[in-house]
């Protein structure tokens, strides 16, 4: 038992990422501002403000949350002051006094003034909406239909923008390219440089005279400047996609009223006068005034800073854009749009882009900490024995002569001298200081979300990219994501009999016919327009759209069935008790009041039903039994079951109105009406996406609100399960599932595949299970009830066309087309953007051991290194910029989905990693090194100017050093597979950098020698350079045949080191301890 907990414990660490040993560990959701500070205390950075650029700009955090409150307290005041005033307003003024209406000045048409309008909104100032002449009033002003909207043509939106703006407000320019030049300039290695290549530039000048002397400061100075533009130019492009995808972000799409036909729009296009219909979870687009609204609430948290749900109703209609519905549903008339609303004003005085790092970017963090130490104690264990040799004469020319005699050498030469030492151990630490590494994943991210977009995904943050590649476990919805959310009416059951076809109400009594179709016309959020002669259009949720368009072939005209009658109360459809209702004034004193829902749920409250003929019969145990098998029937046909009932009751018993707000409908003793079953398709191509899910190693769980039934049959249908007669707790009912205990629970989610009749609290304490047991839980959500399990899971996944707006705000990633294939396809981009990092990690991980193992033993043996300043550069720039664009840059493939996935604590660098690094990194160091000490003969040199020879020779060794760079840029494209070659044509970024870094070498050693010290090359060397950078294809795939341990090489290591080991997991235990206790 004590072993089980403590298993528990450590997956929980696992999942969380909770405190612990690892100041580079951070939890991919939620990390505490200290836990930040920490890391970037402990990086080793050579430039801040590039390295930092994308992580969470902690000052600017703060300052954000203080315009926040500066706003908000000014909002605060100035209705403060209003209320104060009205209230001396009517203590003073006899009641039969009021004021004059104040003067409206009309603007561009229009019976008001912008500033008038928003003067009323911004201040909720009720006395004055009334002397307008309440909200009828100012709609006339504005000519707006309160229930046909505005005429919606173009003329009439750009008058409206005209006259009161349109719904943007000023963005903040984004940084220049010359702010990121400025970026990159301020690099600490880069800007000791420039300071060495202008003390050489004058001592070369000085000391050769200006035609010769300039070629040595000049050439580093150049090299310098084409790291700062390259660098500058691949940080713009991306700032550049950040921030389109930030507006991508902010662009809503809501429903309006034009013309009497709701339809959808941007946020962007909204205008002063429109009719908005909102309902729960949707976020208010702009400032307006309550024209209708049913159990209508809002959450101002937003914009007050208070957590509080104001109730909005004739008496308080002002709403504020960027509040969320919080219960019920109504209509809105938009008053002040853009800078003229508090958020608008909010979002234009803060900055929209302040950063996020992710736990991939701050582990990479910490290794380009460690790789930075090693390369600064190299360099500067070069830099004391290069001075050392140089002042003892053991430094040679390329004739042979001694470059320092003593009492011989002038100042000017000794210190040049120095210069070229110390210019050769700074870059040094520009190739060993990785600052790219880091942002390679910002690269490959912003790369990653571009191409997701395309892919129907839109990224909300960061990290969620890559955590998805970690997922687990899929916790999917059934409602259009398995299904294609396109619902009928199949099947329908009255009046105590199964009606063929589905509209025929010749069966049926005419009373039991208009009973039914008002309840559909009066208990619903949808809509229909009725144009003349046309076909009507029905808007509102799925399930909403094919119940009424059934009502359409039963007969219903809605406008005029919802005319008969006036509504008293609404209960809005809610997700925990799966049934809405609503209470109708039909005349005199009668009052209906109407329920639909789950049928089994609607079922239990029902003691009687109704006839055909429209005879009340009470509800016997058989009857009971008979409804409950047509539902089982229709379930089983993968049918969704709704249900429908009345009761009714006198208008004495309805509260007055002052006290109906708070008026609970009824819902026991209700008379049956009767079911229908609403089939929804399941999606093409779903069975093939679970298919490699189960592949990939990923389980996919349906949580679903309807039956046991209809969830069994539609799991079958889409392959999440084989065997039509699984038990508990493999298919399971949230209330099951709720009822067990918190042991229980942990051990039943392992084994859950289907959930039915869940709420969404179950669901959250379903995902709250899966991660306890240490799974990576990605977790699909549409509703508003939705938002604790998506915020809980370490991926939430929110739905672009049915989702609420709180939805999408608590989510990680918006499924633009509610499609199940699309999460996969975030899966295999989740999984893409590490599989990226860790070719680019192995590629500079080689370059790096190369090159410091190759100047460290040269300095040491002949105190000359083979590499110069401007060489070094170079290879920086190729294994930097370059490398990271080609290879974070790759497209997704078919294998990254034969794996399982990767576990979010497993060592970056993997021991395939290890063994392909190390073989290339020994067969370059002894190329180079035997070249290095015998290329004269080798080479066969010896004939040649021993000066001409040196310089061929180093030459020789620069270009077969690049073009093993070229070449092993090929291998570390598929660090486990044979074929490096596959899918190669397919990305074109790849190639070009290829091709574009041969050019540059050849341009280079042919053209640009004086530069970078080097000569031309004969055909014949270039051709055996190109032939040992060749061996590394062939050596690397002999390398892959090698087998290494499945089990890291870190706990290999910690294996030797028992002490440490135990250190660190008591560490790990107390960091999962303080995560419980938070």
């Amino acid at each position: 038992m004590e072993s089980s907990s403590s298993g528990s414990a450590k997956a929980r660490q696992s999942s969380g990422g909770g405190g612990g040993a690892d100041t580079f560990d951070i939890p991919g959701k939620g990390a505490p501002i200290e836990r930040l500070k920490r890391w970037r205390q402990a990086a080793l950075v050579l430039n801040a403000s590039r390295r930092f650029r994308y992580t969470l700009d902690l000052k600017k955090e703060e300052q954000k949350e203080e315009v926040k409150r500066k706003i908000r307290a000014q909002a605060h005041v100035i209705r403060a002051a209003y209320r104060f005033k009205e209230a001396a307003r009517v203590n003073v003024q006899p009641k039969e006094t009021t004021d004059a209406a104040p003067h409206v000045d009309g603007a561009l048409g229009f019976g008001i003034k912008e500033e008038q309008l928003t003067a009323l909104t911004r201040d909720h100032n009720y006395s004055a909406l009334q002397q307008y002449g309440g909200i009828s009033g100012v709609a006339n002003m504005l000519k707006t239909d309160m229930e046909k909207g505005t005429g919606g043509d173009d003329p009439d939106l750009k008058a409206r923008q005209n006259a009161f703006g349109s719904n943007t407000y000023p963005r903040k320019k984004g940084r220049s390219f010359l702010a990121f030049v400025w970026d990159a300039c301020k690099d600490l290695t880069l800007i000791i440089l420039m300071v060495a290549a202008a003390v050489s530039l004058a001592l070369g000048i000085a000391t050769e005279g200006i035609k010769e002397g300039w070629y040595d400061g000049a050439s580093i100075g150049f090299a310098v400047l084409l790291v700062v533009f390259v660098t500058a130019t691949t940080d713009y492009k991306q700032s550049l996609q950040f921030q389109n995808l930030n507006e991508e972000k902010q662009n809503i799409s809501l429903e309006v009223v034009r013309g009497g036909r709701r339809i959808k729009v941007s946020i962007y296009d909204l205008v002063v006068g429109d009719v908005v219909p909102l309902k729960i979870g949707d976020q208010v687009p702009a400032d307006g005034i309550l024209i209708s609204g049913h159990s209508f609430s809002i959450d101002e948290s937003s914009m007050t800073g208070e957590s509080k749900i104001v109730n909005k109703d004739q008496k308080s209609p002002f709403m504020m854009s960027g509040c969320k519905v919080a219960d019920g549903y109504g209509t809105m008339l938009v008053t002040a749009v853009g800078i003229n609303t508090e958020w608008g004003l909010l979002m234009a005085s803060i900055s929209e882009d302040s950063g996020e790092e992710t736990p991939l970017q701050v582990r990479l963090n910490g290794v380009a900490t460690f790789i930075g130490i090693i390369g600064l104690t190299v360099a500067v264990l070069v830099l004391v024995v290069l001075v050392a040799r140089y002042f003892t004469g053991h430094t040679y020319n390329p004739d042979g002569s001694p470059q320092y005699v003593k009492g011989k050498m002038g100042v000017g030469a000794t210190i040049k001298g120095i210069v070229k030492i110390f210019t050769v151990a700074v870059t040094i630490v520009v190739v060993a200081v990785p600052e790219g590494l880091p942002l390679a994943v910002t690269l490959t991210l912003a790369f990653s979300m571009r191409k997701m977009m395309r892919d129907k995904a839109l990224v909300r943050r960061l990290s969620a990219c890559e955590t998805m590649g970690s997922a687990t476990t899929i916790c999917s919805d059934k409602t259009g994501t398995l299904t294609l959310n396109q619902m009928t009416v199949t099947e329908a059951y009255f009046g105590g009999k199964k009606m063929v076809p589905t509209d025929n109400t010749e069966m049926l009594s005419a009373s039991v016919s208009t009973m039914i179709i008002e309840g559909i016309a009066q208990n619903t959020s949808g809509s229909i327009f009725e144009p003349e002669g046309g076909q009507a259009e029905v808007t509102g949720s799925p399930t909403e759209k094919a119940i009424l368009s059934w009502g359409l072939q039963l007969g219903m005209k809605f406008n005029e069935t919802r005319s008969k009658s006036s509504i008293l109360q609404v209960f809005p459809f809610n997700s925990e008790k799966k049934r809405g209702g609503v209470a109708v004034h039909v005349g005199d004193s009668e009052v209906h009041i109407y329920w639909k829902g789950a049928a089994e749920l609607i079922l239990e409250s029902c003691t009687d039903w109704l006839d055909a003929d429209g005879s009340k019969h009470s509800m016997t145990p058989e009857k009971v039994g008979e409804f409950k098998k047509f539902i089982e029937d229709m379930a089983v046909a993968s049918l969704r079951c709704v249900a429908f009932a009345y009761r009714p009751c006198e208008m004495s018993d309805v509260p007055n109105e002052d006290q109906r707000a708070e008026w609970i409908l009824p819902e026991d003793n209700l008379i049956m009406l009767g079911i229908i079953g609403i089939k929804d398709p399941c999606r093409p191509g779903v069975q093939d996406s679970i298919r490699l899910c189960t592949a990939a190693g990923i389980k996919v769980r349906m949580v679903t609100g309807d039956n046991l039934q209809t969830a069994r049959a539609i799991a079958l249908e889409c392959g999440i399960l084989t065997d039509p007669n699984v038990l508990e707790p493999i298919i399971i009912e949230g209330k099951t599932f709720r009822a067990l205990s918190d042991l229980a629970r942990e051990e039943a989610a392992e084994k859950i595949c289907v959930m039915g009749r869940s709420s969404p609290n179950d669901k959250l304490l379903f995902v709250k299970a899966l991660r306890n047991r240490g799974h990576v839980v990605a977790v699909t959500g549409d509703g508003t009830n939705d938002a604790p399990a998506l915020h809980e899971a370490d991926i939430g996944l929110s739905m672009g066309i049915q989702g609420t707006e709180v939805a999408k705000e608590s989510s990680d990633i918006i499924i633009l087309d509610d499609n199940f294939a699309s999460i996969v396809r975030v899966v295999r981009w989740g999984r893409s953007v590490y599989a990226n990092i860790q070719k680019f990690i192995q590629f500079q991980l080689t370059v790096n051991v190369a090159a410091l193992i190759i100047n460290v033993v040269s300095a040491v043996s002949s105190g000359d290194v083979p590499l110069n300043a401007v060489q070094l550069l170079w290879v920086n720039l190729i294994m930097d910029t370059l490398g990271a664009l080609a290879l974070a840059t790759e497209p997704p493939n078919n294998h990254l989905m034969q794996r399982p996935p990767v576990g979010r604590r497993e060592p970056l660098i993997t021991n395939i990693m290890w063994r392909n690094l190390l073989i290339m990194a020994f067969y370059q160091v002894a190329v180079l090194l035997a070249l290095n000490f015998d290329g004269q003969n080798l080479l066969q040199l010896k004939h040649d100017n021993h000066a001409h020879a040196e310089k061929v020779k180093n030459t020789f060794i620069f270009n077969t050093f690049v073009l093993c760079q070229v070449f092993n840029e090929f291998n570390a494209r598929k660090p486990d597979e044979l074929n490096v070659f596959k899918g190669i044509t397919g990305n074109h970024l790849f190639m070009g950098i290829i091709a574009i870094t041969v050019v540059l070498q050849v341009l280079i050693i042919e053209f640009l020698g004086k530069f970078t010290s080097t000569v031309r090359l004969s055909w014949q060397l270039w051709l055996v350079s190109i032939g040992l950078a060749f061996i590394s294809w062939p050596l690397a795939l002999l390398g892959k045949l090698i087998p290494v341990p499945d089990r890291p090489f870190s706990d290999l290591f910690a294996c030797c080191c028992p002490g440490k080991k135990q250190d660190d997991d008591v560490k790990e235990e107390e960091g999962s301890a303080k995560q419980g206790e938070v």
